[in-house]
């Protein structure tokens, strides 16, 4: 093996000879020292890092850039910064104590895991049909109100990234009025682990609709600040249109959905092809675009908006309808918590709930104990159950063995595939057009790196 002069020179900012010419690597405060010997030839290429403390890369995502000039000639993607062994973890706990674990991958959908996983335990239990349609119709309503809420991200952080500070302003402030509903509803405003297997944890509190009929009143109003700002704006289109072009040969090739996918015209969303939770019976649009291109994924979110409310609109008319319904499986041996009432303070059992299952109901007490601390059994088998998150279709494949836990859990994660389209989204554009194609990716690396 042999090393070069270079490299010895300067470990941190070593250079190779290819058949290209020479590449120099360059990884930190070493670019005066550099920049005298770059530029000799013709050939000569520079390989930067962008992240994984970079702003515009969302965080923990790691692109190594070639560059010839500014513009990009090799991308590749690195992942794995912020790995939390969800999945792994998952395997040793409870099929209920799953969704507490799920809810933390994709941190800005955390409704549509807690959705997809709940979906499949069902299936393999076998009580799909038992769930309450005001359980099916609440798990709607979060869901869209959730979409709303990560779009509302997706928009005002791709907005900034490319220097407009405004509409992230405004995008934030009616991401905030969203997770308010969540708070109301749930008690927490992310990864709320609401949505358990047979139904969901509480009912909606009293008058929770017509607070939701005022905030959809406000969001409408107010989503309309940022299309005045940005849609037909001429330096915007400049940073947007035509820059992040992949067509749909190259979606369906690499596995791309939601947004980026139905930018290329295709109306490819779960919920009008393979319905879940009652999406059938509710009236909305599938938003497209033909451009390929940044713009176009921009415009996509935008539009889904307004469905959003409109489907939201029709979960609070049906909601009225079914006041009084359950919003968990009658079956007591899966329905968790059992008989669970809050004290008055908000934490902890009622004295009430307390009273009954160890003063007048010893079997009721046993059951209690056994259901939050063995779980209850999944029936041998194997499923796998897709909803359509903000950003595409994400997807469990759950296994059981019969026990009390999942024996393998593994997603499909949206963000995950979408990154395998960022080579050939920027690769021969210009550094600063990166910036706008990831954005419009839109990845979250907790779904990533799960």
């Amino acid at each position: 093996m042999t090393t070069s002069a270079d490299a010895i020179i300067d470990p941190y900012a070593a250079s190779r000879e290819t058949t290209e010419g020479r590449v120099f690597s360059v990884t930190g405060g070493d670019w005066d020292s550099l920049v005298t010997e770059i530029g000799a030839t013709k050939e000569e290429r520079v390989v930067v890092n962008m992240g994984p403390q970079h702003p515009s890369t969302h965080g923990v995502l790691r692109l190594v850039l070639e560059l010839e000039g500014e513009t990009v000639t090799e991308l590749r993607a690195g992942v794995g910064y912020l790995h939390t062994g969800i999945e792994k973890n998952a395997e040793f706990r409870s099929w209920t104590q799953g969704v507490t674990f799920v809810t933390r991958m994709d941190y800005l959908a955390p409704i549509f895991n807690e959705a997809a996983y709940c979906l499949g335990v069902e299936k393999l239990l076998g009580i799909t049909d038992d769930v309450s349609e005001r359980a099916s119709v609440i798990r709607v309503l979060m869901m869209e109100f959730n979409r709303i809420s990560s779009h509302m991200v997706a928009l005002g952080t791709g907005a900034l990234e490319l220097g407009a500070l405004s509409p992230m302003i405004f995008c934030f402030r009616e991401r905030e009025k969203v997770l308010d509903v969540f708070e109301m509803i749930s008690g927490l405003r992310m990864n709320m682990a609401y949505i358990r297997p047979g139904g969901v944890a509480q009912d909606l509190p009293p008058n929770a609709l017509s607070k939701i009929r005022e905030t959809v009143k406000v969001l409408r109003r107010d989503f309309k600040d940022n299309e005045k700002l940005l849609i037909g704006n001429t330096i915007w289109m400049k940073r947007t249109e035509g820059v992040g072009y992949l067509d749909l040969a190259g979606c369906t090739t690499l596995g791309v959905t939601g947004p980026v996918l139905r930018a290329t015209g295709m109306p490819w969303d779960l919920r009008k092809l393979q319905p879940y939770s009652g999406y059938e019976n509710y009236s909305f649009d599938v938003v497209t675009a033909d451009t390929c291109d940044v713009y176009g994924r921009f415009l996509i979110r935008m539009g889904e908006l307004e469905q959003s409310l409109r489907i939201i609109e029709q979960c609070v008319d049906r909601l009225e309808k079914l006041e009084g319904q359950p919003v968990m499986v009658a079956d007591k041996k899966i329905a968790w918590p059992s008989q669970l009432a809050l004290g008055g303070d908000g934490l902890g059992n009622s004295l009430d709930h307390i009273r009954e299952i160890m003063g007048t109901s010893m079997e009721a007490l046993i059951h209690h104990f056994k259901l939050v601390t063995e779980g209850f059994r999944v029936p041998a088998g194997q499923v796998y159950e897709a909803v359509e998150s903000p950003r595409g279709e994400v997807g469990v494949h759950l296994v059981s063995d019969g026990g009390t836990r999942p024996y393998r859990l593994h997603f499909r994660e949206p963000s995950f595939n979408n990154l395998q389209s960022t080579s050939a989204m920027c690769e021969g554009s210009l550094i600063a057009d990166v910036v706008a194609a990831v954005a419009s990716i839109d990845p979250v690396m907790g779904g990533v790196d799960r």
